[in-house]
């Protein structure tokens, strides 16, 4: 039944990307909700100019059309853990999609101011880490916990709860926003968040394999998290969502996820983080996302220290190495590999950890 949930979910949102897309696009193009590409930026985008965005309006349906298809299949109850993370994915999603929809509408590249997106994005986030500290199972484990983790809950880095929730609020703004800064190429987000998800998915059913609360599997390490099965449902929604999208979005991409999708991306990497009690380690697993956000950091504190230089030349880093001269295919299939391989490297360090504490 569990295997059962997990094959509908990815198969109903693959199959919504997939074949939905194409009518996504045609709806888009009829209304022409294309996009506005920088002028400062490479000049091959340029031919990118008018395509579809807001791509991530078909990603989101599909991922709540997945979770909540595959629930009603095999008949078995939404969990507190799966509802909240749907909130925070679809809320962040409704903020990129408000973004979008103003670029669009002023015919410029730029749509909500920064630091209002930015307070949109903390408020969504708030909320979810509000609820995610609440609603304790019959064993007391809540949705997220008040320690910052690694591979498991750090006993010794308990966090008052203003502290916990403002620490969650850091990982969602962090994240949402590294993704959205990575979404600059062809298929780059949606490959890269394809491999990062399906990292999770491993997490995930490695921990209802060694779910605490199953006495019968239960070890001396096992994991105290709440509704690891619905967390492993939720990745593969996503992961099925992205492989169909993917299609579409690779070069030359016939549309663009926009900041719907990408902020939405970025809410589901973080939160996946916080309830798999994986908040440290999501830095090696989304490794890519934290070089996206480091370097135009970088590049703006180089920038005001020195007076008008540059650290690369142009951040994000993925169009610094476009600036250098390599095909946009090749930057992003050489970025990809680097997700892919901080990914295996991420699970490693999880499974690792089990094996010697055993």
């Amino acid at each position: 039944m569990n295997m059962l949930a997990i094959l509908f979910a990815g198969t109903i949102s693959l199959v919504i990307t997939l074949v939905g897309t194409r009518f996504w696009i045609n709806f888009l193009q009829k209304r022409a909700y294309g996009q506005f590409v920088r002028d400062d930026g490479p000049t091959t985008h340029h031919v990118k100019r008018g395509t579809p965005t807001m791509g991530g309006v078909i990603l989101l349906f599909a991922i709540v059309a997945g979770y909540f298809g595959a629930h009603a299949i095999v008949q078995r109850p939404v969990s507190v853990s799966g509802l909240l993370i749907l909130g925070l994915i679809v809320g962040l999603g409704i903020v990129g999609f408000i973004d979008d929809a103003l670029k669009i509408s002023h015919a410029r590249s730029l749509g909500l101011g920064s630091w209002t997106k930015l307070g949109l994005q903390a408020a969504v986030g708030a909320v979810f880490a509000v609820l995610a500290l609440h609603f304790p199972d019959d064993r007391g484990i809540t949705p997220a916990s008040n320690f910052v983790s690694f591979l498991r809950d750090v006993s010794w880095l308990g966090l008052p709860m203003v502290v916990a929730v403002i620490w969650i609020v850091f990982l969602i703004c962090g994240f949402s926003n590294g993704t959205n800064l990575t979404d600059g190429l062809d298929g780059l987000l949606t490959g890269a968040a394809t491999m990062v998800f399906i990292a999770y998915t491993v997490v995930n059913m490695w921990q209802v394999s060694q779910y605490c609360g199953d006495l019968l599997k239960a070890g001396p390490r096992c994991y105290d998290v709440r509704n690891p099965l619905d967390l492993a449902i939720i990745s593969v929604t996503i992961v099925g969502a992205l492989f169909g999208f993917l299609w579409w979005n690779a070069r030359p991409a016939k549309i663009f996820l926009g900041d719907t999708g990408s902020l939405a991306l970025g809410g589901a990497v973080a939160g996946m983080a916080v309830m798999t009690r994986t908040e440290l380690l999501v830095v090696v697993i989304g490794l890519l996302f934290v070089v996206e956000a480091f370097s135009v950091m970088a590049q703006v504190g180089y920038f005001k220290v020195t007076h008008g230089k540059r650290l690369f030349r142009m951040a994000p880093i993925h169009h610094h190495f476009e600036m250098l001269g390599w095909e946009e295919v090749t930057v992003v299939i050489r970025f990809w590999i680097v997700a892919g391989l901080s990914a295996v490297v991420g699970v490693g360090l999880f499974y690792a950890e089990w094996v010697v504490t055993q």
